[in-house]
C-alpha cells in the first residue's frame, strides 16, 4: 500500500508542476490541464523508451529464428522435453530473450492505476481541452462530442498493436495476434466509455507517441540487427578464406617437401 500511494503523490505533485510551469506561460487552466496531461504522457514515454526498444528488439529478434524454431518444432516433436532445450540453447545463441517484451506492457499498469489516482483526485471538474467539455467526465450518450476520444482511444489501440504483429513469425501466429489486437481494441473503447476523458486522454497520447517511437526504433534496430547479421556472414566469409589458404599453404609444403625426399 505505501509503495501505491507513493507513486500516486509522486505522480500528484508531478502534474501539478508540470500544471503550474504551463500556466505561467498559457493562464487558462482550459489549456493548461490538458497540455500538462501531453507533457506527462511524453516523460512517462521518453522514460520507458529504452525497455520499448528492447520490446521491439526481442519482437524483431523471435521473427528472425521463427524458422530455426520451426524446424526444431518438426524435429522433436515427440520430444517436448529435448524441443525445449535445444529451443533455449538457440535462443541463447541468438542472444534472444523471449520474455523481453513482458516488461514494458507490465510497468504501464501500475502507472495507470497511479494517473486513475491523479485524475480523480486533481480539482478538474468543469475543466475542458478543445473540444471536451469536462476532463473529470466519462462519455455521456446526450453528447456525441464525448465519444469523439473513446473512438480515437480504440482506433490507436488497435495501429499501436498492428505494428507490433508485423513481426509475428508465421502466418497463424500473426493471424492469432491481429484477432487479439482487434479484441484488445474494442476492449480499450469500451474502457475508454466509462473512464474520464483525462485519463483516455492519457491513454491516446501514449498510443500516439508510442506508435511513432515504434515507427522509428524499428527501423533503427532492423538495420542494427541486418548491419550486425552481414558483418557476421562477413567474418564468417573471410574465416573460411583463410582457412582454405591455409589448406592450400600445407599443401604445397607438403609437395615440396615430398619433393625434396624423391630428389634426396
Amino acid at each position: 500500500m505505501f509503495k501505491i500511494n507513493f507513486l500516486n503523490d509522486l505522480f500528484v505533485n508531478f502534474f501539478q508542476a508540470i500544471n503550474r510551469s504551463i500556466l505561467n506561460i498559457i493562464p487558462n487552466n482550459n489549456v493548461s490541464y490538458g497540455l500538462s496531461i501531453i507533457v506527462l504522457t511524453i516523460i512517462i514515454r521518453m522514460i520507458l523508451l529504452p525497455l520499448n526498444v528492447k520490446q521491439i528488439k526481442s519482437s524483431l529478434m523471435m521473427s528472425k529464428v521463427g524458422p530455426e524454431v520451426k524446424k526444431l518444432q518438426t524435429k522433436y516433436k515427440s520430444d517436448p522435453q529435448k524441443l525445449q532445450q535445444e529451443t533455449m540453447k538457440l535462443y541463447k545463441e541468438k542472444g534472444v530473450n523471449p520474455l523481453g517484451g513482458c516488461l514494458p506492457l507490465l510497468i504501464q499498469y501500475p502507472i495507470l492505476i497511479a494517473l486513475y489516482y491523479v485524475f480523480s483526485t486533481l480539482a478538474i471538474n468543469g475543466i475542458g481541452f478543445l473540444w471536451i467539455h469536462d476532463l473529470s467526465k466519462s462519455a455521456t450518450m446526450s453528447d456525441w462530442t464525448s465519444w469523439i476520444l473513446p473512438v480515437i482511444s480504440g482506433a490507436t489501440t488497435y495501429f499501436s498493436g498492428m505494428l507490433m504483429s508485423s513481426t509475428a513469425v508465421d502466418k497463424a501466429q500473426a493471424k492469432q495476434t491481429s484477432t487479439m489486437n482487434i479484441v484488445m481494441s474494442i476492449v480499450l473503447f469500451y474502457m475508454s466509455l466509462r473512464f474520464n476523458a483525462a485519463l483516455v486522454l492519457y491513454w491516446v497520447t501514449g498510443n500516439i507517441v508510442q506508435i511513432l517511437q515504434t515507427t522509428l526504433v524499428m527501423k533503427m534496430v532492423a538495420n542494427k540487427i541486418n548491419n550486425e547479421e552481414n558483418e557476421n556472414k562477413i567474418a564468417a566469409e573471410s574465416s573460411v578464406t583463410i582457412d582454405n589458404k591455409d589448406i592450400v599453404k600445407n599443401k604445397r609444403n607438403k609437395k615440396r617437401n615430398s619433393d625434396k625426399i624423391n630428389n634426396n
